[in-house]
């Protein structure tokens, strides 16, 4: 397992020559798939653009040549452009129309959420009978032990996660090797989750869904959206990302007041991840561009608020895909078979449920995307079906964020009860 920690040196780790590379990659796959030409019309109707956008720097990272490891770009991206974004989508948000999404959206976030803490046992239990070894183990290097930060992970986030190591100490090599198996499988299903967006429609018509109120909130932002539009000068520019990244300036400031005073004042709280920066960065962000939505701040729509936060948002995509090795199966293949076990149990589940309340496409993946990829991937995936539904995707990451230690520490157990 120690192999897990040798970095290799890329070939280009300048930070500024490889955001470079990801800017250039995003503007090949927007103008070729803008493209009137017959083949690229062709590709991309099998293909979906933001797919793309995320596998081409996971490949460039897989092959050495940049380093999602080794670089600050994720960070960057994550904790100045999420949250930026984040402000700008919320601007034009209608608070009555995504308020008619709750009971579909609630109740499959609620699924994959038990697909998740119920996925980790039923891995462990489905492995144990045909290579024990695999999740055997005792004492700090028993194996559920490691799975256990998954489960924080993919219910919550990375606070969620560092709780459950902390709770059950696995051996830190275990801990290395289980985290490149939540960062591959929880990607390898990000991608097939953009790659489902393409068929929506299709699969909507598989589940007899009724994808009406869905369809009604992207009618009426875009509906607003056209009766504010006009041709935007450059102080409208200057003022969408003046309020974007100002927002996220005392966004940024608030977070390193609070987040700090209740881990030393109220250090229980940490089981709901209210001592993390980065869950207040994203709930302050949220909803300061919520409050805007009531003010004239919603007319920025009309001179591309929502645009300017989408190319955010792609860097972000571009940043989340050079985190992914796709090499790094081979060197544990016996834990990342456990992880896909996991996540198909966790997929199976949302299917199952999606069919029977006939919820459309959005709403399954949505939901599965809230809890496997938190705050900085949900809205990703939310805001490819439509960028006005981006704030869905997000209020349900929040709440994972809530349940995640609980839901962790409840398959934990069921993992320990299971293990061989």
């Amino acid at each position: 397992m120690e192999e897990t920690t040798v970095q290799e040196v890329p070939l280009i780790t300048n930070d500024a020559v490889v955001l470079g590379i990801l800017v250039i990659i995003l503007a090949f796959v927007f103008s070729t798939s803008s493209s009137d030409r017959p083949i690229f019309k062709k590709f991309y109707s099998v293909v979906p653009s933001v797919l793309l956008c995320y596998l081409i720097p996971s490949l460039l990272n897989s092959f050495g040549i940049i380093s999602g490891e080794q670089s600050s770009l994720y960070h960057m991206a994550s904790r100045y452009l999420l949250p930026a974004s984040l402000v700008l989508f919320t601007i034009s948000l209608d608070l009555k129309e995504i308020w008619k999404l709750r009971h579909k959206a609630g109740l499959m976030f609620i699924t994959g959420t038990v697909g998740i803490v119920i996925g980790g046992p039923l891995a462990i239990l489905i492995v144990s009978t045909f290579a024990p070894d695999i999740v055997g183990g005792a004492g700090p290097d028993a194996v559920w032990r490691g799975l256990t930060t998954i489960a924080g992970s993919w219910i919550g986030g990375g606070a969620n996660q560092l709780a459950m190591y902390e709770v059950f100490q696995p051996n830190p090599n275990l801990f290395s090797a289980v985290i490149a198996v939540d960062v591959i499988v929880a990607n390898v299903w990000m991608a097939v989750l953009l790659f489902g967006v393409g068929y929506s429609e299709k699969i909507d018509r598989f589940f007899k869904a009724d994808s009406t109120t869905v369809n009604e909130l992207k009618e009426k932002v875009e509906k607003y959206r056209l009766s504010i539009m006009r041709i935007p000068s450059m102080a409208d520019t200057m003022v969408v990302i003046g309020v974007g990244l100002g927002i996220t300036g005392i966004s940024h400031f608030f977070a390193d007041i609070i987040a700090p005073w209740i881990e030393a004042n109220a250090p229980y709280l940490e089981q709901f991840s209210l001592t993390s920066g980065f869950f207040w960065l994203v709930v302050l962000a949220t909803t300061f561009g919520m409050l805007l939505s009531f003010t004239k701040a919603r007319e920025l729509e009309g001179v591309g608020a929502t645009r300017i936060g989408s190319i955010f948002l792609y860097i972000l995509v571009a940043t989340i895909g050079m985190q992914m090795d796709i090499t790094a199966i081979v060197s544990q293949p016996g834990l990342f078979l456990v992880g896909f076990i996991w996540i198909i149990m966790h997929v199976l589940l949302l299917l199952i449920v999606g069919k029977l309340i006939k919820a459309p496409f959005f709403f399954l993946a949505v939901g599965s995307q809230a809890n496997v990829g938190g705050a900085a991937s949900a809205p990703i995936v939310a805001g490819a079906f439509h960028p006005a539904l981006a704030p869905v995707g997000v209020l349900l990451a929040i709440l994972g964020y809530g349940v995640g230690t609980y839901g962790a520490y409840l398959s934990a157990l069921l993992m320990q009860m299971v293990a061989p």
